[in-house]
């Protein structure tokens, strides 16, 4: 019988961070180049366990620091594409 071990937790390449707002910026191989998504979440404090979790859902007041963390990850990933270009050019 073979030992399967667990597949190691994947990270994302990159992460933004405002306040309670999160984005992760994952790198995918693909026979057209690197693409990156992006995921965004929320923290916050369970009162009943007293552990930090996430959440995918989003308030009103989180609504403009999503838009900030979004453009941030935004620039990151263009700014990956200038240096591979900048790269390939030398």
């Amino acid at each position: 019988m073979q030992d399967i071990m667990p597949k190691p937790k994947e990270r994302p390449t990159y992460e933004v961070r405002i306040g309670a707002i999160k984005a992760a910026i994952w790198r995918n191989e693909t026979t057209g180049g690197v693409r990156y998504n992006v995921t965004f979440s929320r923290l916050y404090k369970d009162k009943e366990d007293d552990q930090w979790k996430s959440t995918d859902s989003f308030g009103r007041d989180d609504l403009l620091v999503l838009g900030k963390v979004a453009d941030v990850a935004h620039t990151w990933i263009h700014q990956q594409a200038q240096e591979r270009d900048t790269e390939a050019a030398s």
